[in-house]
């Protein structure tokens, strides 16, 4: 959630930032005709404060008592009236502010969309092949790895089935993601993936994403769409000691997504299912630590990819593609040969004081004064997405799929 005192202090700068990441204009508008309204009832209210304060005082030797009595009585109406009035502008204020995006980095390059996106390095240089790679769905059918038509079955189209070795093979991956993780001094927890409302609201899911998640019909419980939401909110509305900070966690889970904006976008294979599973790097760190922790989990994410022998690159989002919780994200992107394109395989996130300040996640700085933390989120990584790069990138003429030797142990 936005700081709504720094956006009043510097309306016009915040706005055209917030313009960047395609807030609309009337909403700014409004905002801004609020942030006028209520600051103008405020001083009404203090100025009749400040006469029931003054002749309160003066009452009891006032020679019109009865007439200064009266005055005040209805002066204490009006406070009355102009405390609701204030409150219910204050509310107003909040509820419009949770569906604000966080306000980008100054170094977020500008832009629409993802065709905007900045290149920052590639790692690896892709394989080559002396025949024609073939698409995962292709070689999971010819090796019995997946099976799509029984997925449908069970649940509906965007879902799967893994066997025979692609299974094991996912198995090895989360397995091989954790103990990456844990010995760059990430500790693992595990959660819940049913979570609360007063959860999906702290990491920001809640209340703009709700149409892309799935609610329990009796309950308020949510499936996580990443681990990211039950992680963060491990410490939500509680002040940590300053000593044990950044807290550096990791953590599998499945994840699930009605992916309602998608149509039509990858319908064959499993890049975009409703359920995926993630292994997820999640931060909490003070304000001066969160752009070295930053880099760690960047680092972290694509050593990860280069111990698996997988070519990728990393991509800095514009304002127009970037989160709504983040202030900055880098993207990995994987080499995929079937498809001769990168694709998106895991996503690096500062979200500063954005979701602390909706899930109230303060720690005790050196001066003693509570203070919001910043929390941080990256993917290390999406597990399907990388079974996905290893059968087209470890493929060899005949269809088979070679395993890369970090992973062999785990078969």
């Amino acid at each position: 959630m936005l700081d709504l005192k720094l956006l009043q202090k510097d309306f016009e700068l915040l706005s055209q930032k917030l313009k960047n990441k395609k807030v609309d204009e009337s909403l700014l508008k409004i905002l801004s005709e609020l942030f006028t309204k209520l600051k103008n009832e405020k001083a009404n209210l203090e100025d009749l404060q400040a006469f029931q304060n003054k002749f309160s005082k003066e009452l009891a030797t006032s020679p019109n008592k009865q007439e200064l009595k009266a005055k005040l009585s209805e002066n204490k109406a009006k406070i009355s009236a102009l405390n609701q009035k204030v409150n219910e502008l204050q509310n107003e204020l909040e509820e419009i502010s949770h569906s604000i995006p966080n306000i980008p980095d100054d170094n977020v390059p500008v832009g629409e969309d993802e065709n905007e996106n900045v290149e920052l390095k590639k790692v690896l240089t892709p394989p080559s092949f002396d025949f024609e790679p073939k698409e995962h769905f292709d070689l999971a059918s010819k090796l019995d790895w997946i099976d799509f038509v029984r997925g449908v079955k069970i649940s509906q189209s965007r879902f799967c089935v893994l066997k025979n070795e692609g299974a094991l093979l996912n198995r090895a991956l989360v397995n091989y993601m954790i103990d990456f993780n844990r010995k760059r001094g990430f500790e693992l927890v595990n959660v819940p993936f049913l979570v609360s409302s007063n959860t999906m609201f702290g990491t920001g899911q809640l209340p703009k994403f709700k149409e892309d998640m799935y609610k329990t019909q009796d309950e308020d419980l949510y499936l996580i769409s990443t681990s990211e939401i039950p992680v963060t909110n491990l410490y939500a509305d509680e002040i940590l000691r300053g000593e044990i900070l950044p807290l550096k966690m990791t953590c599998y889970s499945a994840c699930f997504r009605k992916e309602a904006g998608s149509a039509g976008r990858d319908t064959r294979g499993i890049i975009r299912q409703h359920q995926f599973e993630k292994v997820e790097l999640v931060s909490v760190t003070k304000p001066q630590q969160s752009d070295e922790v930053f880099e760690q989990m960047l680092s972290c994410a694509s050593d990860l990819l280069s111990s698996l022998g997988l070519a990728h690159r990393h991509l800095m989002l514009c304002t127009g593609d970037l989160g709504f919780s983040a202030a900055k994200t880098i993207d990995l992107e994987v080499w995929l040969p079937g498809q001769n394109k990168y694709r998106e395989i895991s996503s690096v996130s500062n979200c500063r004081d954005f979701q602390a300040r909706r899930a109230k996640i303060r720690y005790k700085n050196e001066q003693g004064k509570n203070e919001l933390v910043h929390t941080l989120n990256g993917s290390s990584l999406a597990v399907g997405r990388t079974l996905v790069a290893i059968m087209e990138n470890y493929q060899d003429k005949d269809g088979k799929i070679h395993i890369p030797d970090v992973l062999r142990k785990y078969f």
